[in-house]
């Protein structure tokens, strides 16, 4: 599942986001969602959130339980 719903993801969920710093190269990094920080109810390049390590980034894939 993409993670351009914000409906989608709630905090406690695996998740693959790509940091502001990875943007050019596509790399990903997986952790779990801690905070969301996107307002609103879908965005084209990935719901913005707060990893639980404190990292920031868009969603890119929600992974199954």
């Amino acid at each position: 599942m993409n993670g351009q719903n914000r409906k989608d993801i709630r905090p406690g969920l695996q998740v693959n986001i790509v940091l502001k710093k990875d943007q050019r190269t596509g790399s990903l990094t997986r952790g779990t969602v801690k905070d969301i920080l996107t307002n609103s109810p879908t965005h084209p390049h990935g719901i913005k959130v707060r990893l639980a390590d404190g990292q920031v980034g868009r969603v890119k894939e929600i992974l199954p339980d």
